[in-house]
């Protein structure tokens, strides 16, 4: 038999045969780890995305950005894999995600970056699917989120002015961009990681108050070891004021106009032209209709982009929802804010709850002529259930549920959210308070203008109307003696865009009167519906028979049993009012009859098989069951002009 040797050992043609194979296999097990290690894949890398012709780079090779925006904080962590799949298959070669501060530093020093915001976990997804990202970090955001993504417990301090170099300001961007970036340098593309680009906060030229707070935000990031190429986004009217030097300006539109295609050319020639935000559809607002941007309207722009040698990023591909209470609210050429509503759909590629759509196929479509390879396979869709109506089971009243909120305060003059002594003293971000007094007579209650966003008014636990922007007055019933008058504040959102971010305070902001004295003496409430006040309630001894009538507002109990694996679905609230609903202690997000929404998404994920505790707040009317549909509800549609 042939043999041969190896380090002086004898090795037969079978030991020869078989140590080529351990060898290959073993190659190949390398390679495969090595696209998958940072470190390994880092020996490879040159020259990051760059911009310095009209077309850009990437280790020196002409590149497109093909983008499409999720977001991880509106997506169940469950399906972050599923849309980043789904985006990949249409043909979309670069994530873009913005960053939202006030999930990560919900108090001032307290930091979160676990479970569905592990915003690394989220890149290392990107790369394991081989997506670029462009990480949009703020720190002001937009989004059609709460403050733009700014903290409230940035308001507690009177003289804060958002978005510039106002020392408080600064000192907590500092404060935060040190944890952020130290968290999102190591993921950039010279250190082996998915970020090719970083954008310098977002459409400051809608607001510039400040010449040297583009310039700070820059040298943040530069100052935390960014080295990737910076990009910053704005509307045509924006780019005047909204660029910083080193910076490539990028444009925000939904409807094609060549000028302002030429104008972004003047601004900076002979440089790479992108849509960082390609509008796809639009938001809707509580009492309006639903926006739709039709696949007939969007497909020519998009094919015309293209066409002009420009990239693109498709705001959104994907837009998930607000859960909780972090919607913003819209208030540009209106006279008071309007709150976004929970669905944050945006008639979008990939649905809310990420079906295909016809724009989806239209799109993947025209981008796989921009592949020398066919693209991925569709991952398959996501069932749905109806599950069957369940009943109400028991109620417990507002007063009730105080017992499981934090000691009240006791003031002369209201106090507005954000300066409530709750949460270590950062004061209360989201949800209801309530505010209490003593009245002696009837009369005129006049808000003049201080009730942030809603209020109920109550007297003796008896509502007797509602004070918002449009209504600021209404009759108190005369009685006798002592009655204790209360106002539940709702701070409906934030306005996310425009000038009056700084004017963002929430709950009774001044004071508020009766006939002609200002009412004095409060006790407040903060009702901020957190998980652990949830927890609290479940298991609370105060929970009451649904045989004895509830009075309202209230909480409401049911249990919702499922005998197989979970699956997505819609509850619908048909004779319920306006309130939120929580499953197994997460917060869907709001509800209100006024439309233009009448679903909302519970992801699958969230319920668990067999009991799944579910608890509506309701603020005035319920008929006693909660329903289920395969399919959402947006409501009657309008285009979008």
């Amino acid at each position: 038999m042939e043999q041969s040797s190896l380090f002086g050992v004898r090795l037969s043609l079978k030991q020869r045969y078989f140590l080529l194979f351990t060898t290959a296999i073993t190659l190949i097990i390398v390679y495969q780890f090595s696209r998958h290690r940072p470190e390994v894949r880092r020996m490879n890398r040159v020259e990051g995305l760059r911009a310095e012709s009209s077309q850009f780079t990437l280790e020196g090779k002409p590149f497109r950005i093909l983008g499409g925006s999720v977001h991880y904080f509106r997506v169940p962590r469950a399906y972050w894999k599923d849309r980043l799949m789904k985006m990949k298959a249409c043909g979309l070669n670069t994530l873009t995600t913005y960053v939202p501060w006030n999930l990560h530093e919900p108090e001032r020093g307290v930091f979160n970056f676990e479970d569905h915001l592990n915003l690394e976990a989220y890149l290392r997804l990107a790369a394991s699917l081989d997506l670029w990202v462009i990480l949009r970090p703020g720190p002001y955001i937009c989004a059609e989120w709460d403050l733009g993504g700014l903290p409230s417990w940035l308001l507690r301090d009177q003289s804060m002015k958002l978005r510039t170099t106002y020392s408080g300001f600064k000192k907590a961007v500092n404060s935060y961009f040190d944890q952020l970036m130290e968290k999102v340098a190591p993921h950039q593309y010279s250190q082996g990681g998915p970020i090719i680009a970083f954008q310098v906060e977002n459409e400051y030229g809608s607001y510039a108050k400040d010449e040297e707070y583009m310039p700070f935000i820059k040298e943040a990031l530069l100052s935390r070891g960014i080295t990737e190429l910076l990009l910053t986004s704005d509307n045509n009217e924006g780019l005047k004021r909204g660029g910083v030097k080193g910076a490539l300006e990028t444009i925000n539109f939904q409807k094609l106009d060549l000028n302002d295609i030429k104008h972004l050319d003047g601004i900076q020639p002979q440089k790479p032209k992108m849509v960082m935000e390609y509008w796809t559809g639009w938001f809707d607002l509580w009492g309006g209709l639903h926006h739709v941007y039709t696949a007939e309207d969007m497909l020519p722009v998009v094919t015309e982009v293209l066409k002009l040698n420009m990239s693109i990023n498709l705001y959104m591909f994907h837009g998930g929802t607000n859960f909780g209470f972090m919607n913003g609210a819209f208030a540009v050429d209106i006279p008071s804010p309007k709150p976004m509503v929970t669905s944050y759909d945006y008639d979008a590629p990939l649905s809310e709850a990420g079906d295909y759509t016809t724009k989806y196929h239209l799109l993947r479509n025209l981008f796989s002529h921009y592949h020398t390879q066919p693209l991925p396979e569709l991952p398959s869709r996501q069932e749905r259930r109806a599950y069957h109506p369940i009943i109400i089971e028991k109620h417990l009243s507002l007063w009730d549920s105080l017992h499981f909120t934090e000691k009240p305060l006791k003031s002369e003059r209201p106090v507005n959210m954000e300066n409530l002594p709750v949460n270590n003293n950062n004061g209360q971000s989201y949800g209801y308070t309530l505010y209490e007094t003593t009245i002696t007579s009837g009369g005129a209650l006049n808000s003049k203008n201080n009730v942030r966003d809603r209020a109920l008014v109550f007297v003796d636990k008896h509502f007797v109307g509602v004070l918002d922007y449009e209504v600021q007055e209404i009759a108190i019933p005369d009685g006798k003696g002592r009655r204790t008058l209360g106002l539940l504040v709702e701070n409906s959102g934030r306005v996310n865009y425009g000038k009056t971010l700084d004017e963002q305070r929430k709950g009774l902001v001044g004071d508020i009167q009766l006939n002609t004295h200002l009412l004095r003496d409060f006790i407040i409430h903060s009702l901020d519906m957190k998980p652990d006040f949830v927890r609290r309630l479940e298991r609370s001894d105060y929970w009451m028979s649904m045989h004895q009538q509830p009075s309202f507002p209230a909480f409401f109990q049911a249990r919702l049993y499922v005998n197989s694996s979970p699956k997505d679905t819609f509850i619908k609230l048909p004779g319920w009012n306006k309130g939120v609903v929580f499953i197994n202690g997460k917060n869907l997000g709001r509800y209100w009859s006024i439309g233009p929404q009448q679903t909302l998404y519970l992801p699958g994920p969230w319920l668990q098989r067999g009991d799944n505790q579910v608890i509506v707040f309701e603020e005035q009317e319920t008929d006693g069951k909660i329903q289920f549909t395969t399919s959402p509800d947006y409501g009657m549609t309008v285009d979008v002009q």
